[in-house]
């Protein structure tokens, strides 16, 4: 086997090994490359001036490209997303959704990955989708008397397809990695994105059917919203996210905007149904303004560390 080969071999499981141990991610990626880029210098293998090429390659990541620069994307899509949380929204969407099919049997963990795919198609960020799904759904259906499995496994399926489906910031990513249209890869991603959403909902009515003591309906009581009231409190709850979803990903699909131009648009939308829900202060915009920094820049720390 040729000595490169073994080296990078060698590197990989190395990389698996330290991440599994528990070790932060990005310092596994940076550490290990550093390391065994040296050790190919000593065998001989590989030239180790070519770190300095490193922030070059970094610094054109953000330059004039192909897809406008499509790192500048992500902290507009993380900021779309955490002011959507921050601002109640997604669990106004959530109560709404899950009191339309809580009268059917596993009816809110169905809604739970309706949700679950809206958000991960508003947030594109796979910790925030799951975070909020937990945090309003998890106790809901553990007191409606779900099994804890099924439970946590929705929440877990479901917040996922943030990797999948667009404006995901893996496909972001990924686009520029490959340095392919970041178009591309989220017209390929949707479809299978949407068909992966409805088996996991198929998968719940397969659980409902066989298993009923698992996935149980929502409990007569727990029904506050009927008739008018309830397509009301939909209308309001569901109508203005999927605009905002349909608005950003529509002016990507059909060529009006970049990745960077619509994730500032969506932004701008996210802030305006947070003000018509009366929910736009201060102190949410702090929480989501320190929420899209955190988020940002651990993707970015992540991105130039695997570099």
């Amino acid at each position: 086997m040729d000595l490169g080969v073994f080296l990078a071999l060698c590197m990989f499981a190395v990389f698996l090994a330290v991440i599994l141990s528990g070790y932060n991610v990005a310092f596994a990626f940076a550490g290990t490359g550093i390391v065994f880029s040296f050790l190919g210098d000593l065998f001989g293998v590989y030239n180790v001036d070519s770190l300095k090429l490193l922030p070059s390659e970094w610094f054109s990541a953000f330059s004039g490209n192909a897809d406008g620069s499509v790192l500048i994307a992500v902290p507009f899509f993380v900021l779309m997303g955490a002011i959507l949380e921050k601002s109640g929204i997604a669990e106004r969407l959530l109560r709404a959704i899950g009191l339309l099919m809580g009268p059917l049997r596993g009816g809110v963990a169905v809604a739970v990955v309706v949700v679950g795919t809206l958000l991960a198609a508003a947030t594109g960020v796979v910790a925030a989708t799951v975070i909020v799904m937990g945090l309003l759904s998890l106790p809901v259906m553990v007191r409606y008397g779900y099994d804890h499995r099924l439970a946590a496994g929705v929440i877990v399926a479901s917040g996922t397809l943030a990797q999948l489906v667009p404006p995901s910031l893996v496909l972001i990513l990924l686009a520029q990695q490959m340095g392919v249209p970041v178009l591309a890869l989220f017209k390929g991603a949707l479809l299978p994105g949407i068909m992966l959403a409805g088996l996991y909902a198929l998968y719940v009515v397969y659980v409902a059917i066989r298993r009923p003591a698992d996935a149980p309906a929502m409990p007569v009581e727990e029904r506050t919203y009927k008739g008018t009231a309830l397509l009301r409190e939909l209308v309001v709850s569901i109508v203005p996210p999927l605009l905002l979803i349909l608005a950003v990903l529509g002016s990507i699909f059909q060529g009006i905007a970049t990745a960077s131009e619509s994730g500032a648009v969506g932004a701008l939308g996210a802030l305006v149904i947070a003000a018509f829900n009366r929910s736009l202060r201060w102190s949410m915009l702090s929480e989501a303004a320190r929420s899209t920094a955190n988020i940002t820049g651990l993707v970015m720390m992540l991105l130039f560390a695997s570099s």
